[in-house]
This record gives structure tokens, sequence and C-alpha cells, in this order.
């Protein structure tokens, strides 16, 4: 057996390698690794993807978005809460709002309802309080002309959100039942738990898109699979990770859907870089196995510096504290972490079942490609038709291919420029020769669009934003008809009671909040069983996510509850869904500057550790953040000013206050990929001539087309998404994706060139003092005797 210090070992069949690696770093041995031995790494990858979706069909899963806040108002008034008024205190809850034209108390409308409210019941998990018995009466359920009520569903405390969607879904169905032979009875299910949850299947949509662009990129069929197959290994394992994890912590039910699309776009992405290196190792000479092994130690170190550093970040948000936070972290974090990991170890064994075959694209391949795309295109958008026609002619093609010769011929090469006749070296020189009306100019765009950022106002969307049509929504704007929008996320204040006179001092409390400017009601006190506590219902005069609704709630805790219950030994305290929101928000918003300090402080080093640099670094970190930046403000326009909300069949509202920094971490860790992969081969080429002004066009020549390609998939991914049912998932998509093509677009090809240009030499500058006491991280790769990806001969250093 060889030493494993030479790396000499071909595969099976293979020729001798034709170049050598001396000193193999640990990335070479693994590359090397995995080709060798690509059918155990296969297995093990199959067996992995087996055994995680065995265990999730065994086990299950069990989601949760309470939003717990430490030491706040809101979850000391939950305790009281479930303490004496048990489901009460539950965060999942929701509402069955029906209108009778003909009165609610009408004997048909009664015994139908009745019935409903009785199966409701029988449930283990719910609560009901009915607007026909006398604690619904006290809580205001019928609404001033009797044609509109409701009925609330509390749930106990241990219900999920997947088993709140499951007797949501059974609720319809009782309503249906109970209500069909009843003339003008509409009921509908309100409550965002209870809604339907629909599957993704936007993702589809993004896999037909990236199929299209990475022919289109490599020019090869066979190419273009290996980055969906690992995409799609790395998302399946990932998804049901977060499922599998969903059971010990708590993780909301949204993060498979955001898993899904950011391992999706990731994963494509990290493969692509890597295969792309592959293509030129192998264009350069070098044999299968050396071109995979420079492949992984070059671009695989990269793609791992990128993907440990959106893990890292991500995983720094457990800082915050929140449960809620850390779960979706966690979620996200896991796919990119198993993503990156089978971009290293399943795609060079991938590579070592395609050989040669990389490079050969022939007809049958190309046509099947695209009936792959149609149909996925197909079923991502709901026409199964479109998704029949492509499995047709894909399987038509491939029968075919064996009578028709033609179909297995093989296309025509694309012919390779020189990098400095290609477009991209042309525009890096066209930009360079006008560093400064670029750099202004795209600087003010970006700080322009970054404007709406100004008027950003964290805080949840309330069911306003469901989707018209849907019983969700529809029970919101019944609620808001028949008793006013503040109906829809009434204020829930309590207290404990240790005197019998002290009830007396909390009726004094209700009358006060009944005059207070912006409560349309306040209903109580009621007593709980054990006369040891109370609750009062406040109903606002403002929708939940209204600003003036949280400006109520921040009056009602700073004066009017104060100085109601002055010298009476009472601390009455707000609470409930709207409430427990608001302190989520307030603590978010309160630390976000501490973790974009951090990850903008991480990046700094990392990138200067690199480079060996003080002003790439420093460029880089203020370009991210205009990028990210003109990202926020996009969503913000759209999201929250209602700027074209209507194309995406949502409603405007608060954004979601966990939502900037996830954006933060994943932009800035997906920029650092782009980051490395254009920087290290402009480095190279300057290292090479001592040439500052031709080693920016060089490099950016000779990564253009992948970052351009990586890109356009990451952009068509992340906004796919925005077809999805949840507003949240629709804010990431449109996010996600702004960040990335005003990155790729405006800062690669535009900033970058001109801020180069402009400083010159200057750009490599970095104190000798600070160079002694720096630490090298190497994420470009050891020392090879073949380089590939240049126009021209390039130094013995290989760098992605």
């Amino acid at each position: 057996m060889k030493s494993a210090s030479t790396l000499e070992r071909p595969g099976a069949g293979d020729p001798a390698p034709s170049s050598t690696l001396r000193r193999p770093s640990f990335w070479a041995r693994v590359g090397g690794t995995a080709y060798d031995h690509r059918g155990r790494v296969l297995v093990a990858w199959i067996a992995v993807l087996v055994a995680v979706f065995g265990s999730v069909g065994l086990i299950g899963a069990s989601t949760e978005s309470s939003f717990d806040t430490p030491d706040s108002e809101s979850a000391r008034g939950f305790e009281i809460l479930q303490e004496n008024f048990g489901s009460a205190g539950s965060f999942i809850s929701g509402s069955l709002v029906f209108e009778a034209p003909a009165g609610i108390d009408d004997p048909e409308v009664v015994a139908a309802m009745t019935a409903i409210f009785e199966a409701v019941e029988d449930y283990d998990e719910v609560t009901v309080t009915s607007p026909y018995d006398p604690a619904g009466a006290q809580q205001g359920l019928v609404s001033p002309d009797e044609t509109i009520a409701y009925a609330t569903l509390s749930f106990t405390e241990d219900t999920d959100e997947i088993r709140a969607s499951e007797i949501g879904g059974e609720i319809a169905e009782l309503v249906e039942a109970n209500t069909a032979d009843v003339d003008g009875l509409r009921v509908e299910i309100g409550g965002a738990a209870l809604g339907e949850f629909e599957p993704p299947e936007s993702e589809l949509i993004g896999v037909a898109f990236a199929i299209v662009i990475l022919v289109l990129a490599f020019g090869s069929v066979l190419a273009m699979g290996l980055p969906i197959g690992v995409a799609l290994f790395g998302v399946g394992i990932g998804v049901g990770t977060i499922t599998l994890l969903t059971n010990v912590m708590t993780i909301p039910d949204f993060a498979t859907t955001l898993g899904a699309m950011i391992g999706l776009g990731v994963g494509i992405d990290y493969a692509l870089f890597i295969v792309t290196r592959y293509r030129e190792g192998t264009r350069a000479g070098l044999d299968k196995r050396t071109a995979v092994v420079t492949a992984i130690d070059t671009a695989g170190r990269a793609v791992v510096f990128a993907g440990a550093t959106v893990v890292i970040s991500l995983l720094g948000m457990f800082v915050m504290g929140l449960s809620f936070i850390n779960g979706l972290a966690t979620g996200a974090a896991v796919t990119v972490a198993i993503t990156m990991v089978a971009s290293v170890t399943l795609l060079p064994a991938l590579i070592g079942f395609a050989g040669e075959r990389v490079e050969t694209t022939r007809w049958r391949g190309l046509i099947m490609a695209g009936a792959a795309s149609l149909g996925l295109f197909g079923v991502g958008l709901g026409f199964p038709i479109l998704g029949m026609l492509g499995l047709i002619v894909l399987v038509g093609t491939l029968v075919a291919s064996f009578f028709v010769p033609k179909l297995r011929e093989a296309l025509p090469t694309r012919p390779q420029k020189d990098l400095r006749d290609t477009w991209s070296y042309r525009w890096s020189r066209f930009v360079q020769s006008r560093p400064w009306p670029m750099a202004i100019g795209v600087s003010i765009f970006l700080l322009v669009v970054s404007l709406p950022v100004l008027g950003l106002r964290l805080g949840f969307g309330d069911e306003s934003t469901f989707a018209d049509g849907t019983t969700t929504r529809e029970a919101y704007d019944l609620l808001a008809d028949g008793f006013g929008p503040g109906s829809n996320g009434p204020l829930l204040l309590t207290a404990e009671i240790t005197d019998p006179a002290q009830v007396a001092a909390i009726r004094d409390v209700v009358a006060e909040l009944n005059d207070t400017p912006g409560v349309a009601q306040a209903l109580g006190p009621i007593p709980s069983e054990s006369e040891q506590a109370v609750l009062i219902r406040v109903v606002p005069e403002t929708g939940p996510q209204d600003a003036a609704t949280s400006d109520l709630v921040n009056t009602l805790r700073d004066d009017v509850l104060p100085a109601a219950t002055a010298g009476v030994g009472v601390d009455v305290l707000v609470t409930g869904s709207v409430a427990s929101s608001i302190d989520f928000s307030t603590y978010l918003s309160a630390r976000l500057p501490v973790f974009f300090f951090a990850v903008l402080s991480l990046s700094f080093l990392l990138l200067m550790m690199v480079f060996r640099s003080v002003l790439v670094p420093l460029k880089a970190v203020i370009m991210n953040l205009l990028s990210i930046g003109g990202a926020y403000g996009i969503v913000v326009a759209v999201f929250q000013w209602g700027w074209g909300i209507s194309l995406l069949g949502t409603g405007s509202g608060p954004i979601e206050p966990f939502l900037p920094m996830m954006l933060f971490a994943i932009v800035f860790g997906l920029s650092m990929d782009y980051e490395v992969f254009l920087l290290s081969r402009v480095k190279e080429e300057y290292d090479r001539s001592g040439d500052a002004a031709n080693s920016v066009a060089d490099g950016l020549a000779a990564t253009a087309r992948v970052i351009t390609a990586a890109a356009a998939i990451m952009v068509v991914v992340f906004g796919s998404f925005v077809l999805e049912d949840a507003r949240v998932i629709k804010m990431f998509g449109v996010g996600l994706a702004s960040a990335v093509f005003l990155d790729a677009t405006l800062v690669r090809m535009l900033l970058v060139p001109a801020t180069m240009e402009l400083l010159g030499e200057k750009n490599w500058w970095l104190p000798m003092w600070l160079d002694r006491v720096l630490p090298t991280l190497n994420v470009e790769g050891g020392h090879h005797d073949v380089v590939v990806g240049g126009s021209a001969p390039t130094s013995d250093r290989d760098q992605t």
C-alpha cells in the first residue's frame, strides 16, 4: 500500500497520474480518498439519507413557534395564565368565526354551531369558549348587531404546530358537515396555527432553472447533473435532520422550507465551483484523479471556508438566548454544513463515476435535461400536465435513442477563448478606465436603494397578510367587520390576587382602561377558579401588527397601569400573543447591532488572514454592507411599504424581527465565497506579473462565468420561494435573491474592479508588524505542478 503522503494511487482503470502533489494537505487527502473509494462513499451517503428519512418516518416531527422572551412582562404574564387559567396561557390559539344574517340565536344556527363546538371540545388539546356560554358572554364574543360571533380555541401548552394544523384540517371537515344544510351560515377558521400546511414545491422551480443555467454554463449535461445531485443529497439529509431536531429543541414550522431554500442554493453553488475547477484541471492536462484532488484542495477549501463562515455566523445567534432563534439558526446551519460536507466528499466520488463523460454531451442527454426541466417547472407551478409531458418526452427520448443513432451523437465541444478575448476582460478594462464615475455612481445607487431601511419596523405580521380567499384571512376580515381590527389580537391583562379587596381595585382599572385612547373595549375582571388571579381582555382599536397597537402596549405598561394601581399592591401585567411578539421584537432589536458588529469583525479578520491585506477586507466589508443594505431596502419597500405586494399574494406589515439577522449571516457567508473566488485569482495574477491593473481584469475574466452562473442559480432558487404561501418565506426569498443579485452584479462586476484600480498596489498593503503577528489562513490550496485556470502561464500557486 502506498504512503498517504504521495497521493499517487490511481483509481481502478485510471491512467497513472501525470503530475504529483507535494506535501498533500488534509483537503487533498479528503478528495483523493473520496475519489479512490467512490463506491463506498456513495453507498455511505445513500445509507445516511435512508436512515434519516427512516427515522423521520418512525419518530415524526414536532414544530413550535412560540416567542418566549426571557425576563419579559409577557412571559411572566403567561406563567400566571398557565397556572390559573390553563390553556389560556398557551401561545397557540385560534377561533371559529361565524356569520348568520338571521342572527346567531336562530335555532338552526345554534344547533349547528353547538354541535361543532362540542365536537371540537372533545379534543384533549383544545378548550373552547363559546359565545353561547356565560364565560363567552363576559368576553364579548358577539357583535353588537348579533349577526357575527366567534368562539376562542385555546390549546394546551404541549400542543405543537403540526398537531394544531391537523386539528385545523379536521375542524374544517366538521364545519362542512354541520353547516351544509343551514342557509346563510358562514363559518371561517381563524388563527395561523390552524391553517393547512402545504409542503413546499417552489424548490422544484429552482431546480428546473438550475438545470438550464448549468447546461449553458458547462455545455455538458453530466457536468450539470453533478451539482444538482450533490445539492439534492445535502438538502434531503438536511431537511430530514431538521425534522428530527424538532423533537428535541424549539424549531419553527417554516425552518424546513428555509433550510431547503438555503441548502439548494449553496449546494449547487459550492458544487459548481468545484466542478469548474476540476474541468479546468483536465483541460490543462491533469489526469482525472489529480484534477479532483486539485479541485478539492483549491475550490474545495474555499467552499469549506465560506460554508464554515455561514455556519459560525448562524450559530452566533445563540448568544441571543432565545429558543426560537436557536432553532431557526440550527436548522439553517445544519443544512449548510451537510451540503458543504457533501460538496467535498460526495462530489469527488460522483466525478469518479462520471469520468471523461463530464466533457461529453449527447443529443439525447440535452433533450432529456430539457424535458426534466420542463416537468419540474410544471409541477412546481402546480401544472401537473407539464410534469407529465416532461416525463413522456424524457422516457420517449431515452427509448428512441436506442433506435435513432443521431440521438447518441455527441455535440461539438465548445471552443475555449483566451481570457483576454472574453467579454468579461473587456468589461473589466472598461470599468477600470472610468474608476471614479463607476465607484461613485454604484455606491450612490446602492445607498438610494438602501434608504427604506431608515423606516424599518420590526414586528410580526398578523393574519391580514394571508392570501385572499384563505379561511385564515376570511376569519380575520370577518372579525374586523364585526368587532373591529383589534379583536384579531386582544391584549390579555392578568394579575395575581392576594386579598379579595383587590378585586374592587381591578374593576377601577378596567374602567380606566375603557377611557384610554386606543382601547376599543376592556372586559373583566374575570376571576380564575381558584380566585387567585384575574384576567382582563382588552381589545385595541387597531390591528395586531399596527404600530399604534405597539404604542398602546407601551402606554399601558408605562403610564396607565402604574397610575391606576398605585397604592393597591397589585401588579397588572400585559401579555398575550401580541404583547409577546412586541417583547420579542424589542429584545432582538436591542441586540442586533452587537450581532452585526460581531459578523463584520469576523469577516474582516478572516479576509485579512486570507489575503494578507488591510484594504481588501475593509473594502469587502463596506461593499457587503452596501449589498445587504440594498436587499434590506427592497424588503422594506415591498413587504412593509407594500410596493407591488399584491403581486406576491400577501399583505404588507412589519418585518419579522429575526429576518435581518438571518439575512446578514447568510449573505455575508455567500459573498465571502465570491470574494475569495474572485480576489484570490486577482492576487494570483498580481503575484505572477506585478501588474495591478491587468491582474484585476485577468482575475475577473477567469471567474466571471462561474460567478455569474452561481449567482443566477442562487437568484432563481431563492426567488422561486416567493411562490410559497408563508409571508416570511417570501421575505427570505426576496431578500436573499436581491442580496445575491446586487452582490454578483453591481459589487463584483463594477465596484470591485473600480476600487481595485483606484488603489492599485495599495490593495495588498499590510503593515510589517501586523504581518508578523497575524495568523495565515490558506484557502487557496498547496503548490501544484500544473496550475489551471489562467490565460497565460501562472505561478505554481494554485488559488481559487
